[in-house]
């Protein structure tokens, strides 16, 4: 105790010539105790994370098909741009999607190309479907099962 009081003091003149020595933990047998995880803990650890995915998977599918779709979408739109763009040049749509990157008419009034690069593929890897009768056209894509018709995320998408 009197030691206690001189380092709270502030005394100096202490001897620290003896050290704590500190044993670690040891159980009623006399074994060391080791810390860590069990077999059973780690197995239930595991079957909530394997839970947890089976849960999510599904949402992250559907993301990405509604993604596609948004994609499909956006490219039509831009695609429809572009033949629009074509018909004020021309006077009419072109007879196939090509016309709107080259001049396949050999017409002066050509003012293209109307797309950067080639005409895009679907999301799918499909190409669109167009068909024009000079004043109106109709573009769509068969959506990922590449088939006319189709229900729900195998629908054909067009605007």
């Amino acid at each position: 105790m009197r030691a206690r009081d001189n380092l709270l003091k502030g005394d100096d003149t202490m001897n620290y010539t003896k050290k704590a020595i500190v044993k670690p933990a040891r159980s009623r047998r006399g074994v060391r105790k080791q810390s860590g995880f069990t077999l059973i803990e780690i197995l239930v650890v595991m079957a909530i994370i394997a839970m947890l995915a089976v849960m999510v998977a599904p949402n992250i599918f559907n993301q990405q098909a509604g993604a596609q779709r948004d994609a499909a979408i956006s490219q039509i739109s831009s695609l429809q741009a572009a033949l629009d763009m074509y018909r004020l040049d021309m006077g009419e749509y072109p007879d196939g999607l090509e016309g709107l990157v080259e001049n396949d008419t050999g017409r002066a009034s050509w003012n293209g190309p109307y797309l950067r690069g080639t005409v895009p593929a679907d999301p799918w890897g499909n190409n669109y479907v167009y068909t024009s009768g000079g004043r109106d056209f109709t573009l769509i894509s068969f959506g990922p099962d590449g088939e006319q018709g189709g229900e729900g995320d195998d629908a054909d998408i067009g605007l």
